[in-house]
Parts: structure tokens; sequence; C-alpha cells
């Protein structure tokens, strides 16, 4: 039930969660008494919070719901099987934080690599504005984990008890032995899927077969434990309970969606020049001559939304841009013989002013988003260029200040140095190690380096010049490394010190 908001709270009511009704109406919610906190101001009562009342969503079928499950198909399957892809002679993707290594198909990242992940996470933001400004909350609808899995536990609540009407049958008839079986079925699947999503979640950042078989042997890890149960926890209780109200009241993006939004920003909107005025009629009555619009008022459009809401009240915080209501509108003017697209995907400009398909479109792809575009192309591009042209070897130099500067037996002066290498390939490496800056200035340990696949090794440096004609004082050197099996090197600095 959709409850009116007045006049005077109807702009606060788009902002916070606080629903203002007055006294005919809180006579008129009578369950809702003892749910809400309330103040008397004149007689009249104005509640501060409403207890959540469960929605039950109406199954749909059309061209967005179809759309919507490609979506929900498509990012489970990369969720649920990328863990399982092997590549090479470990799993394609994972995130080893105990190693510290970080595998992304043919990519090894070490911490040192934050940038990539930084640039990955701008491009997302990017993303997330331009699919925003062209056609409004495109992602909360389709492809946000809380959609998604709220879905998939809606679908299996529908299939074992059945659709809206059979449910809210269910939840209101008394105990029994079918409904202690179909709600226990209902909760063991729900809680099946949970724990698998958790188990998987995991799998990301512990090898998934290590992962499985310590599970099956009963043996899993404590942090590994902790992570499974929290996150099936978070999802059983986000897509089973919460559902719209993580949409609502958790997530900012509602709050914050209206600063991207202008009006040639596609949303699904009602047509009410069109649909106004509502009222029921028989499928061979005329519109026109009883005085009413397309809008039939079966309020279907309310029971398939996931969040609750009225579309026809105009554009909401709470709509999450599913389409859902597009698609039983569509419904039901197929079935009177109406035009179909009462309520569509629509900018409010082409409503407002009656453009055309062309025109809305050719509006949309206004500067702003022409500009979003732009930068997001080059981002991407600088992004794979730079991984692509990424060098898999780094290594960082420390003069070793517990030795200092020394004569040796062959009358040069010495200097020691610490060199960390990271073979961020997946072969054993044998690297060669020259110095320069100084005239005379060579390296007297040993030159060759060896460093295993995927490891980093610390290697003490002796780095001698000519004791006689040295200047007193601090002087840069440069240290390069090159793979003997790839053509490319890597240098970094450092300072040798002559002392008095």
């Amino acid at each position: 039930m959709q409850n009116q908001p007045t006049n005077k709270s109807s702009l606060l009511d788009k902002v916070i969660p606080i629903l203002a009704l007055n006294a005919n109406q809180a006579a008129s919610a009578g369950d809702q008494k003892n749910d809400s906190a309330h103040k008397d101001n004149g007689g009249a009562s104005e509640f501060l919070y409403k207890s959540a009342q469960k929605i039950y969503p109406r199954s749909v079928q059309g061209l967005f719901t179809r759309l919507r499950w490609f979506a929900v198909v498509l990012t489970q399957l990369i969720f649920y099987g990328l863990p399982w892809l092997e590549w090479g002679q470990r799993q394609a993707v994972l995130f080893d934080l105990g190693s510290r290594r970080f595998y992304l198909f043919g990519v090894l990242l070490y911490p040192q690599d934050f940038i990539y992940l930084t640039g990955l996470l701008i491009i997302c933001a990017l993303s997330l504005f331009l699919f925003t400004a062209v056609a409004g909350r495109l992602w909360c609808g389709f492809a946000c984990p809380q959609t998604v899995y709220s879905e998939i536990f809606i679908w299996i609540e529908r299939m074992v008890e059945g659709d809206r009407s059979a449910r809210m049958r269910l939840d209101q008839s008394p105990f029994s032995a079918q409904k202690l079986y179909k709600k226990t079925l209902k909760q063991v699947l729900w809680i099946a899927l949970a724990a698998w999503t958790g188990f998987t979640f995991v799998g990301y950042f512990t090898p998934i077969h290590k992962l499985s078989s310590e599970i099956l042997a009963f043996q899993l890890g404590p942090w590994e434990l902790f992570w499974v149960i929290f996150y099936g926890f978070a999802t059983y209780g986000n897509a089973g309970y919460m559902r719209e109200q993580v949409c609502l009241y958790m997530c900012p993006y509602a709050r914050f969606q209206s600063a991207m939004f202008d009006h040639d920003t596609l949303i699904v909107s009602y047509d009410s020049a069109r649909g106004e005025t509502r009222g029921g009629r028989s499928k061979h009555d005329d519109p026109v001559h009883l005085g009413l619009g397309s809008c039939v008022d079966c309020t279907l459009c309310v029971q398939v939304c996931p969040t609750g809401i009225d579309i026809r009240d105009g554009l909401q915080y709470e709509c999450i841009g599913c389409g859902a209501c597009a698609d039983v509108c569509d419904t039901v003017m197929e079935k009177m013989g109406y035009a179909k697209g009462l309520v569509k995907y629509v900018t409010q400009n082409a409503l407002a002013n009656g453009l055309s398909n062309s025109q809305m479109w050719r509006r949309i792809l206004r500067p702003r988003v022409l500009l979003y575009s732009a930068l997001l192309l080059t981002l991407i591009c600088f992004w794979i260029g730079s991984l692509s042209l990424r060098v898999p070897l780094k290594f960082d130099i420390v003069r070793d200040r517990g030795s200092l500067a020394r004569i040796t037996e062959h009358g040069t002066l010495e200097n020691v140095y610490r060199i960390q290498i990271m073979n961020a390939t997946e072969e054993d490496q044998t690297y060669l190690l020259s110095v320069s800056g100084i005239d005379g200035i060579y390296v007297q340990s040993n030159t060759t380096l060896k460093v295993k696949a995927t490891h980093s090794s610390w290697v003490p440096v002796q780095v001698d010049i000519p004791y006689t004609g040295s200047t007193v004082g601090s002087h840069k050197i440069k240290f390069e490394l090159t793979p003997i099996s790839a053509p490319y090197r890597v240098t970094e600095g450092s300072v040798f010190v002559v002392p008095h």
C-alpha cells in the first residue's frame, strides 16, 4: 500500500524517509499505529518513522525483464565461474593477500602497482557518471549486486511459495505443515545460495581449489571461515529480507543521483498527459467518450515495483529504473488495444515538448555526455596502454647505513648497498647488474643475480671506485638491471659517499 504524501511534506519525503500522515490517514492505517512513534499537534499526528511493510513484487514479462535477467545471468556466470578459471598452472584471477601478489590472467601485480587499481576505480566512477547522465539509475536496475541477488532470492521465493497473491495468502494463513514445508525449503535454498556466494567471494583471495579441500576436510582457517560466514550472511540478509531497504536507506547513490540528472536524462516515466484521467473501463468502451485517459488504474505498476512505489506520482528517488512497471503497463495496453508506452524510458523534455525519438536522442547526446565519453575513452586507452607497456621488474636500492665507506685491500674505496629485486613474471629470471656515474666505478660483488618466479629478493652489493683522485662528498650514481631473456632494462639512482 502506498501512502500519499501531504502537500506540506512532499518535498521532505523526497529527501529523507519520514512519512507525514494526517489524522484521517492514521485512522485508515489502523494496523500501523503501534509501529510508529508520533507526537500530537493540534489533533494531528505526525509520524517520525514507519516500520517497513513487506513488499510482494508480482512476476512480469517484457523487454526490460529479459534484459534484467540477461544481466543477472551474465554477472553471476562471471562471479561464480571466474575463480575456477585456470591460467597456466594457477588460478586466473587471484588476490593473494598473504604473499602480496595479485594475479589478473597474464598480469602479475604487486602492492607497488596500486596505481593501476586507482585508475580502474576512476574508470568505474566515470562510467557510473556517464550511465547516470544518459539513463538514470541504469546500474541500480540491472547490474547492482543488491538488485541482482534480490532478483534471484525473489525468484526462489516465487518458485517455492507462488506468485504475489499466493505469497500474501501464505503469510496470512495460520500455521500448517504445508506452510512449514514451504518456508523451510525457501530458507534452505536461500542459505545454500548465500553460503555458496560467501565461499566464491573468499575464493578470489584464497585459491579456490585449496579452499574447497579445506572445507571438505573441515580444516578451514579462522579468517577464511569468518569471511565465508560474513559475506554469506550479508547476502542472505540484504537480498532475503532488507531488499529495497538497502536501496532506500543504506545506499548513498540514491541521495546524490539527482546531481547527475537533468531534463535530458532517460528515466522511467509515466505519460500523465496521455494517462490522465485514470479510471476503470471495459475493453470495448471509448475512453474519450468517458472522459478518461489511457490509464485504467489497475495498479499493476505498483504491484511489480521492487521498491513499492507508484511511478504515476512522478520521478522519485526510490525508483531504481528497472523498467518492470513499463513492461507490465505495455501488457495492459496491449490487452486494452491501446498504444504501448504509457510508462516508458523517456526524458522529461521529450514528454513535456512531445519530442520524437530522434529529437530525444540528439538531446541525450549533449556536451556533458560527450565530455564524459571522451574522458572515459581516454582514460581506458591510457590505462590499457600503461598496463601493457608495464615492465615486469622492479628494484629498490638502499645504501647500507650500518656499513660506512671503507678502503679495501685492493686500494679502492667501497660503498655497500642492499638491492631488492621483484620478479613480476612467472618464470625464473637472471639479471645483469651494472653501475655508472663516476669514472672507474664498478660492481665488486657478483653482477649476475637470479630471482625465482613471482619472488622478491634482497641482495647485498659492493661498489668500488679508485681511491686516488676521489673527490670528497656525495656523488650521484645509477644502477642498471637487465634481464638476460628480455629486451628491457630498469635503472635506479643512488649516491656514492666519499668520506673526508
